[in-house]
């Protein structure tokens, strides 16, 4: 029997079968992800050449180390081999979190929510002993080693993939979405040479289904993971949905990392299976049951108390982050309070034009700016319609010819957005000198009012 359904939550025990095939897939996954990024150029192209980073607000101090910046990504591969490996595993996986959530923070511009959510899961990790089975920690150390572990060690990650998965279906309940097939109907018609799918892309019925096919995955998979019976069902939609993303999206590893992590929902019976097929699991612990050991925690003693508590405020976190857009007026998709680190996967299109006006207080002369002095393609393109990027690229402005000797300066924007193909509109207030207007987490009242509604979560 899997559980003791007489004792408490807290003290029921599973296997640590598992979390072992998680911890493997996720560390080789994330090995490969690093390698790749490296081999496509990525690290020089994103922190190397760039002169200007957007930094999150509160992380200004996090930036790119110029040729030093490899190293990070020399950590974090090398931590992501030994996770997988299961070799010095406390230390690895800190080391991964560290240097993966320092490479997140140094540019706002590559911001993706599955790095936010790589971020998560090896935060998590930090605390589960995801070595203590299939291991090269458990082979050096046999004391180490437990067949069976708390059941909320693997609950967590469980609950956790169904917070992404929910809450990103729940933003899909939008009209954009649902009514107006937006932004799948401006995407997908980029795909007509796809062998086979090209011309069911060019179909506006086929935009309408997959909105409303993805919104009910999206809500639903997570439920259909949850049960036995019907949870092939559900990790065959897993496999079919982020295999056709991938195939129509550049979104990378995220795709492939979620058919890995949601293994997490079967039996322990499969990952058993799965580690013996790959000569992974010791003989002695899949057949002698004499050999079975548990891993029990005091949950009297102050750490234990102390890690629940933690787990449940950051549990309770992810629950409630998503929601803080509506501590802010007007729409949420136009000025973008409260958007990131909320499973708004894939929402909207959005296309900007941004100049800068610098201007002297004094005597009124003014010239414009030329952004690609100061700043990548990428990154341009990045800034043009989000608020908080203009707003830090005014204020390195300010800084940059204040440095030349210019003095009262202030700076005014020209902005201009479209958003899931209406009309672009003045998006910056043009009397505005940002220079006056520091960041904060207060609502951005110059920012322009949408004058249109989406209506839904």
């Amino acid at each position: 029997m899997e559980t003791d359904l007489k004792v408490s939550y807290w003290q029921r025990s599973t296997s640590a079968a598992p979390l072992a095939v998680f911890r493997i897939l996720f560390g080789g996954l994330m090995f490969v992800g690093v390698v790749r990024f490296w081999l496509n150029g990525w690290i020089e192209k994103l922190y190397i050449e760039p002169q200007f980073f957007f930094s999150y607000y509160g992380f200004e101090w996090i930036k790119p180390l110029g040729s030093f910046t490899y190293f990070i990504f020399i950590l974090c591969g090398i931590s992501a081999l030994l996770i997988a490996l299961g070799y010095k595993y406390r230390m690895a996986i800190v080391v991964f979190f560290l240097s993966f959530t320092y490479i997140e923070l140094m540019d706002k511009t590559t911001y993706l929510n599955h790095y936010y959510f790589v971020s998560l899961i090896s935060f998590i990790l930090i605390f589960l002993p995801a070595n203590c089975f299939a291991s090269l920690d458990v082979r050096s150390n046999p004391n180490i080693r437990f067949d069976r572990i708390p059941k909320w060690n693997i609950d967590c990650l469980k609950l956790m993939l169904g917070i992404v998965y929910f809450y990103a279906g729940l933003a899909k309940i939008n009209s954009d979405w649902l009514i107006e097939a937006m932004p799948l109907k401006i995407w997908l018609p980029g795909g007509y040479d796809l062998p086979i799918l090209g011309y069911w892309l060019q179909q506006a019925w086929v935009h309408y289904l997959l909105s409303w096919v993805g919104m009910l995955y999206d809500l639903s998979v997570p439920f259909l993971l949850l049960y036995a019976t019907t949870r092939w069902y559900g990790y065959t939609l897993v496999v079919i949905f982020h295999v056709l993303t991938s195939l129509l999206f550049p979104i990378g590893m995220f795709p492939y990392l979620m058919i890995a992590c949601t293994l997490i929902f079967f039996s322990p019976q499969v990952h058993l299976s799965l580690l013996s097929k790959f000569r992974l699991l010791r003989p002695a612990s899949a057949k002698n049951i004499n050999a079975v050991r548990t891993l029990h925690e005091n949950s009297n003693s102050l750490y234990q108390k102390i890690k629940m508590g933690g787990f449940i405020v950051f549990f309770a976190l992810q629950l409630a982050v998503p929601f803080r857009y509506l501590l802010y007026p007007d729409e949420l998709f136009w000025t973008e309070e409260g958007f990131r680190f909320s499973w708004r996967v894939m929402l909207m299109e959005k296309a900007g034009a941004t100049s800068f006006k610098v201007q002297d207080g004094n005597t009124d002369k003014r010239f414009y700016v030329e952004n690609s002095d100061f700043l990548t393609s990428f990154q341009e393109k990045q800034m043009s319609f989000q608020p908080d990027f203009i707003l830090e690229y005014a204020h390195h402005l300010e800084k940059h010819y204040r440095s030349l000797g210019y003095q009262n300066i202030e700076i005014y924007v020209d902005s201009f957005v479209a958003l899931n193909g209406r009309p672009s509109k003045r998006y910056i207030d043009p009397t505005v000198d940002l220079t006056k207007v520091k960041e904060s987490f207060k609502h951005k009242n110059w920012i322009l009012p949408f004058d249109d509604e989406i209506k839904g979560l």
